[in-house]
Order: structure tokens, then C-alpha cells, then sequence
């Protein structure tokens, strides 16, 4: 059974930074898009990173140059790290994963991914 579990959320100034991480388990498959996803109340879901299993990565506009997705050599656990994070960075960051062969991780809707953590909250004060 698939299993994500995200930490490391928390409060934060703006400016300041926060490395958040997933770690996954129960899957073997060497294909796979896993990523970062982020929610404000009211909202809808939308993406911030996603990295395949090639190793591409994909960023959301607004986060480009200051957050980045990586995995740890094992690729049991994801992380995100976020720099000169603002008030806008406030939300329920969540990891997911999908072991599907389409559409391409570039390409994928929040909708796309089957399996998702609890999340965990990120909170930016100005």
C-alpha cells in the first residue's frame, strides 16, 4: 500500500525558508511522477513541483528560482525546499504520487495523481 507522510511544514517570516519532506513508501515501480501540491481554502489544488523518475522536474511560475524538488538517493523520501518564501506561500502543501504512464509528469493535473499525503501547513507572515 502506498504510503505518503509529509513534514516539516511550519511558520515562517517572509523571507525566511523551509524544507519540507515526504517520505514514501510502498511501491516499487520505476516509473512514477511524484510531487508537491499546495491548497488554500477556497482555492483549487494546484502544483508547485513535480519530479519523475528520469529525474525532470517541473516548477510552478510563481515558485521557480525559489523552491526545489529533490529525492534522496534511495528515492524513499521527497523534499521541497522553499527560499524567500512570501505571505502568497501560505497554504496545506501536500505530496502525491501516480505510477500511470500518461500524461507526462510535465503535464499533470493535481487530478492526475491517485495517491496523497495528509499534508502538512506552511504559514508566511509578513
Amino acid at each position: 500500500q502506498v504510503q505518503l507522510v509529509e513534514s516539516g511544514g511550519g511558520s515562517v517570516q517572509a523571507g525566511g525558508s523551509l524544507r519540507l519532506s515526504c517520505a514514501a513508501s510502498g511501491y516499487t515501480y520505476s516509473r512514477y511522477c511524484i510531487g508537491w501540491f499546495r491548497q488554500v481554502p477556497g482555492k483549487e489544488r494546484e502544483g508547485v513541483a513535480i519530479i519523475g523518475a528520469d529525474g525532470n522536474t517541473n516548477y510552478a511560475d510563481s515558485v521557480k528560482g525559489r523552491f526545489t524538488i529533490s529525492q534522496d538517493n534511495a528515492k524513499n523520501n521527497l523534499y521541497l525546499q522553499m527560499n524567500s518564501l512570501t505571505p502568497e506561500d501560505t497554504a496545506m502543501f501536500y505530496c502525491a504520487a501516480d505510477f500511470r504512464r500518461y500524461p507526462p509528469c510535465g503535464r499533470r493535473h493535481w487530478t492526475d495523481f491517485r495517491y496523497w499525503g495528509q499534508g502538512t501547513q506552511v504559514t508566511v507572515s509578513s
